[in-house]
């Protein structure tokens, strides 16, 4: 029997994986015992650690032989887990990766500033690169990020958003970084500009399949699956592809019905089971999931100038891992 992409990825990747392990704890390091207490709950609970893989792999793909691409990897996880502590603020999340959001366990400033500190350590381990190239795309990331999350909050709410916006936020809260993570490994190779495009390229499509992905997950999973509950972003307020294809081929009674279902805040699981089937049925998630998997193959495609090896095997596992993910 065939094993599962994530298996097949763990398998390649399990020293690496214990490597960022290590390095994450290593470089945590600030002074105060809180901060580590609080960016741990988040950081060592489970997260994928995809970002820091790209990075390692692209690098290594790239012919990188030098020993710090385990180190600057953890660059791409504190920034991610920065964001996370702030997004789950903003939106007043429950729960995270099946624990209860750190702001439920300590004063929202606390996370807060927490979260800062990890963007801060970020800038700390990217300015050590000494590579201007690096630290300016690592600067751009943060403001793109930054700008993404404003954007979506300042959407918080309308029934009228449309693919195009979704497609811009989505871009920059969630793509920006995996491209980045990509783009990084390649200029730390020192290869041509043609392969760090390619590289870049492979992140954005990549990074904008996941998030594509990860916003079905939350009209498909289940509770267990996703370590919270699904639905998370239509209670908050906020219009993912599944419902904004829905709304916008949906017949005015079926438009009503939606709209009433988004209006509601106390959604129930008999009533939530009701609206996966109305998204199925109006073609909204086979839709999401075909737009995921071209941006996918866009990826993929990126990757054909490079020789074979096991990092690109890695990437390439990756990305065909971002659409058929369960969690």
């Amino acid at each position: 029997m065939n094993k599962d992409l994530k298996t097949q990825i763990v398998d390649l990747v399990s020293p690496d994986l214990e490597k960022v392990e290590q390095a994450l704890e290593e470089n945590l390091s600030p002074h105060l015992a809180l901060v580590k207490q609080i960016a741990s709950h988040l950081l060592f609970s489970g997260g994928k650690r995809l970002r820091p893989l790209l990075f390692i792999h692209a690098a290594r793909m790239c012919g990188y032989k030098g020993k710090d691409e385990i180190l600057l990897s953890t660059i791409f996880e504190f920034l991610h887990a920065a964001t996370l502590l702030h997004d789950d603020v903003v939106d007043g999340a429950d729960m995270r990766r099946g624990r209860p959001a750190a702001h439920t366990c300590w004063p929202a400033p606390q996370v807060v500033l927490t979260g800062d500190f990890l963007l801060a350590r970020a800038l700390d381990i990217a300015a050590g690169t000494k590579e201007p190239r690096v630290i300016s795309v690592i600067a751009q990331i943060t403001q793109e990020m930054s700008q993404g999350e404003i954007d979506q909050l300042a959407q918080k709410g309308r029934k009228d958003v449309t693919e195009d916006q979704y497609l811009d936020i989505i871009e920059r809260k969630t793509a920006v970084l995996i491209q980045g993570a990509c783009q990084c490994g390649a200029i730390l190779a020192k290869v041509s500009r043609q392969k760090e495009n390619a590289l870049k390229s492979f992140g954005f499509h990549l990074g904008m399949a996941f998030q594509m992905a990860d916003d079905l997950l939350d009209y498909t999973a289940t509770a267990e699956q996703l370590g919270k509950n699904p639905g998370a972003d239509m209670r908050e307020g906020k219009l993912t592809l599944p419902l904004i294809y829905s709304l916008a081929k949906a017949d005015p009674e079926d438009k009503k019905w939606l709209e009433n279902m988004m209006a509601d805040p106390d959604v129930g699981p008999d009533q939530f089971k009701k609206l996966q089937k109305k998204l199925g049925a109006l073609n909204a998630i086979a839709y999401t999931r075909a737009k995921a998997r071209t941006h996918v193959d866009k990826a993929k495609k990126n990757l054909e100038i490079f020789d074979a090896g096991l990092s690109k095997s890695v990437l390439a596992l990756i990305a065909d891992y971002a659409v058929h993910r369960k969690v």
